[in-house]
């Protein structure tokens, strides 16, 4: 029975699992030193008093106090409609590239991915400048003999900045699925009689909503725990959960009460994402949507 187990050289063959282990262990210890770590220490702080006694009153503090829940409603709406934003422009541009050519492809692609290339800051600061009251927007309506609305510090700065940011995370597992999608079913669906707008709703759309929630699960994460965006666009008039756990840890010094902030924050945006994980699991790649 030995024999079996040797290859013809004569050494033992090391199980696959065994092998795809070793393989990973690297990305696992950087993954439990840079996140499993850090995120154990947040759960053990957010239980704690200055003092360092255990307590529930950080809990107690936030989910009593109506202002710290409709910070994070604003939270969860803002990453929201920042998803919607994402899905609504990300969409049609990836139909758009699906169907060019490699180098036209490779152009546009660098186009998406080019505000990636660029500090968060000073993306944000352009912005600045340009919702600003004597940016190009406020020169145009100006010009127009029209009242330029405040586009500064308030929720649709933060919205206009953060479409710009995350819009390649949306459109990137877009262009995954829209690519997986055999070219000849649109086709053959027309060759049959079905119009444009039934062979898109039908077929392009269903087959490429595991690409849409995989997308709509990145940008709402990223979204939802972003700061200096929010806080550059937004300013103080906008509360968002991460610039209230900063506020916490670098103003008032108070540690454990970010630190439970911050675990409220992920405690629900996961069990957001586990919802999306579900719906995506249910799909398959197949219909989701009827």
């Amino acid at each position: 029975m030995a024999a079996v187990g040797r290859l013809a050289g004569g050494t033992l063959k090391r199980p696959r699992w065994r092998t795809g282990l070793l393989l990973a262990l690297p990305a696992i210890a950087i993954f439990a030193l840079l996140f499993v770590a850090p995120l154990f220490t947040l759960v053990a702080n957010s239980f704690r008093t200055q003092a360092g006694a255990f307590t529930f009153s950080n809990y107690a503090r936030f989910l009593g106090d109506p202002f710290y829940r409709d910070v994070l409603w604003n939270t969860l709406k803002v990453a929201a409609l920042t998803t919607i934003g994402c899905l609504l422009v990300g969409y049609p541009f990836a139909l758009y590239m699906r169907g060019r050519s490699a180098r036209a492809r490779n152009w546009l692609a660098l186009l998406l991915l080019s505000p990636l290339l660029i500090s968060m800051v000073i993306r944000a600061y352009g912005w600045l400048v340009v919702l600003g009251p004597n940016g190009p927007i406020a020169a145009v309506l100006t010009w127009l003999g029209l009242t330029p609305p405040q586009l500064l510090y308030n929720d649709t700065a933060v919205l206009i900045g953060m479409v710009h940011v995350m819009l390649a995370y949306m459109v990137l597992p877009l262009m995954g699925s829209l690519d997986r999608i055999d070219p000849t079913l649109v086709p053959a669906a027309k060759g049959l009689g079905a119009p444009g707008w039934t062979c898109f709703w039908r077929i392009t759309l269903p087959l490429s909503a595991p690409g849409m929630l995989a997308g709509a699960m990145i940008v709402f994460s990223l979204t939802a725990s972003s700061f200096v965006t929010p806080a550059i666009l937004g300013g103080p008039k906008v509360k968002l959960m991460p610039y209230f756990v900063y506020t916490q840890a670098t103003t008032t010094l108070d540690w454990p009460y970010a630190a439970a902030i911050g675990f409220v924050l992920v405690v629900v945006t996961t069990g957001l994402l586990l919802g999306y994980s579900r719906l995506l699991r249910r799909g398959r790649g197949e219909v989701v949507f009827g």
